[in-house]
């Protein structure tokens, strides 16, 4: 049998693209547009988009998911896993691996440590919605959670309004007093306290049960609820959840978050229809903005690194 010559096979192998790469290729304004389009796209059905797969790992609260798309000619799959007990190992508590492909062939392109492409690409889907439900008046942002996701949402949504202060909160007053000094906020010592008359509520916590309770919520306020990816779990107590929901995927939010299924919440709209100008929300409206985090995001984000990468386009 006759082996193909070296070079025409080492010419297929994908690139291999380490975190420091992908920061380096990644913007907020590449990626706001891209993540925007995607969500529109989503909804109206020109993504395909199974829904994603999720295994428990034997650690307590450990998850590896499986989330594959294609979507406007970029192929995807991202592993992810999510593991509480690494942020004592001086670990990111989740760590994601995408592999990108040709659509036309099969082909892998590149394979890239997705841990800030996630990040980014989470709190990007924030700053879309709040772009799309805010006015441009100052805000203040009270962020539940200390990790990676509450200092990426920090960065985006200075990107999209005019953030006054911002207020932190995590159950390790240690943990919340770093996230504070690192995004120019401040720690507080309750949950309560860094809602109370905040506008815009971001929830990345770990949390399987509510650390966020209607009562507490201004009226007309916006709260990205982020955390919380299992049918079992929620951030969110039962009235904040009886306020105006939206999704980034309805199907996803009906069958994999417990904020939602718990609740018995409807879920009003997605966000892509909103984008798309197809649903108006009524002004003055609480809204709780439910993103489980779509594989098509992972997508298009993977293929915006590849191509600033090799210099191409498409």
């Amino acid at each position: 049998m006759t082996r193909p010559p070296i070079a025409n096979v080492a010419s297929k192998l994908p690139l291999l693209l380490d975190n420091d790469t992908v920061r380096r290729h990644l913007s907020l304004d590449a990626l706001l547009p891209a993540i925007e389009q995607a969500l529109i796209d989503l909804s109206a059905g020109r993504v395909v988009q199974p829904m994603r797969t999720v295994m428990e790992l034997p650690a307590p609260g450990s998850l590896l998911f499986v989330k594959p798309a294609l979507a406007a000619g970029a192929l995807a799959t991202k592993l992810i896993t999510q593991v509480p007990d690494n942020a004592a190992r001086g670990l990111p508590t989740m760590i994601a691996t995408l592999l990108l492909l040709d659509p036309q062939t099969g082909n892998p392109l590149a394979v890239m440590d997705a841990t800030w492409l996630t990040e980014l690409r989470t709190a990007a889907v924030s700053a879309v919605a709040t772009r799309a439900l805010c006015d441009q008046r100052p805000k203040h942002l009270a962020i539940l959670g200390s990790g990676a996701l509450a200092r990426s949402h920090a960065l985006a949504l200075r990107k999209v309004v005019p953030i006054r202060a911002i207020r932190v909160w995590s159950p390790t007053r240690a943990n919340a007093e770093r996230c504070a000094a690192d995004i120019d906020g401040i720690a507080c010592a309750d949950a309560e306290a860094a809602v109370r008359n905040a506008d815009i509520i971001v929830t990345v916590t770990n949390a399987s049960t509510p650390v966020l309770m209607g009562r507490w919520l201004k009226p007309g306020a916006l709260v990205h609820a982020v955390g919380a990816p299992r049918p079992g779990w929620r951030e969110l107590d039962d009235e904040a959840m009886g306020n105006y929901v939206i999704a980034d995927h309805r199907a996803a939010a009906e069958t994999e978050s417990g904020d939602v299924i718990l609740s018995g919440a409807r879920v009003r709209c997605e966000i892509g229809e909103v984008l798309a100008g197809k649903v108006a929300v009524p002004p003055e409206t609480t809204v709780i903005f439910k993103a489980l985090g779509q594989a098509v995001e992972d997508a298009v984000a993977a293929q915006l690194v590849y191509e600033s990468v090799t210099g191409r386009n498409g």
